[in-house]
């Protein structure tokens, strides 16, 4: 039998959120959102950060408001070296991350929908080190299907 108690995101807090507390890691879905700054010249950037002995991405989620080129910048704060497995157009890119560094990732993302990305090191994405890329708007012409307008929501 299941019982419900409390606020659920202090409990969230109290233990589900910080790896080898109640859970391993955070759970997909209970870590913050972000979004991606668009700069003059159309390409976004931003930043997400593990934070130490969290075993989660900072923000969990980001969202950018079209499809198209982002710069993401990932800081490892965790005392362990982790990596992070990126979607990109054509080949994923791989960045290892020691700890306490640094990198920087050039992704071109231009569809709409929702992209995972984790640390495959170990079992870093099964503990929760595994976040989310977010991606509004229209797919591109050049990848829209040869048929009749269809109803829209």
């Amino acid at each position: 039998m299941t019982t419900t108690a409390g606020d659920p995101s202090a409990q969230l807090a109290d233990g589900l959120a910080r790896q080898n507390s109640t859970g391993l890691g955070r759970l997909l879905g209970t870590g913050k959102v972000g979004h991606a700054v668009e700069g003059p010249d159309g390409r976004m950037t931003a930043t997400v950060r593990i934070p130490e002995d969290e075993l989660s991405w900072e923000p969990e989620t980001i969202i950018m408001p079209h499809g198209g080129d982002l710069e993401l910048t990932l800081i490892n704060d965790d005392r362990n070296t982790h990596c992070a497995v990126l979607p990109n157009n054509g080949d994923p890119k791989i960045i290892w991350l020691v700890n306490h560094s640094k990198g920087t990732a050039s992704l071109n993302l231009d569809g709409p929908g929702t992209y995972y990305y984790g640390s495959t090191t170990g079992n870093d994405e099964g503990r929760g080190l595994i976040g989310a890329i977010v991606i509004g708007g229209e797919v591109p012409d050049h990848a829209k299907l040869d048929r009749p307008a269809q109803p829209r929501p």
